[in-house]
């Protein structure tokens, strides 16, 4: 559906959202997230609020994209080696500080560049074989803190910043690429 001044916006149900939830992706596309029990026209009429919000939001990203440097929409390497050197990687971290998880998968993710599940299953992006080796090793230690630690409270922090220096910068520079 077009929405004047944002373009086209895919409105979508979700079986996990509680409220109407909006969307401004990477690429600037937008969607709307329409919970049970919520009419399409009602979140239509929601979206048609907050249109100043979503515009704002598209012009920053769109700069922000001509500002920073994207990963390469061609990867770097084959994926098999890709999967195997972030395998390799992690297992060297994981064992190096006491950490275990219980699989991993990797994927190529459009807005993360790794999750961990509650049962200590960690997603890792593909795309990660493209950053810098220390921000690459900046997010396996993040996920693998998470097996720990499910949250990001002043704990999840400080167990990270046992084994990172400068998380401050790392997660700085880490916001300079885009994933898209």
């Amino acid at each position: 559906m077009e929405l004047e001044g944002v373009g086209p916006v895919l409105f979508e149900r979700s079986l996990r959202a509680r409220h109407v939830s909006i969307t401004v992706r990477q690429d600037s596309s937008v969607r709307v997230a329409v919970p049970r029990g919520i009419s399409f026209e009602r979140a239509h009429s929601v979206a048609v609020r907050k249109l100043k919000w979503i515009a704002g939001h598209q012009k920053r990203l769109r700069a922000l994209r001509a500002e920073l440097p994207e990963i390469p929409d061609r990867d770097p390497m084959p994926r098999d080696e890709a999967v195997d050197l972030l395998r390799h990687r992690l297992d060297e971290l994981a064992r190096r500080y006491g950490f275990t998880y219980n699989r991993v998968q990797f994927r190529r993710q459009k807005t993360r560049w790794g999750s961990c599940s509650g049962r200590n299953n960690i997603s890792l992006n593909i795309r990660l074989v493209s950053l810098p080796a220390d921000l690459m090793d900046y997010v396996l230690l993040h996920e693998l803190v998470h097996t720990r630690i499910k949250n990001h409270s002043q704990a999840f922090w400080r167990e990270l910043g046992r084994y990172v220096d400068d998380i401050g910068e790392k997660r700085c520079r880490l916001r300079q690429y885009l994933i898209i």
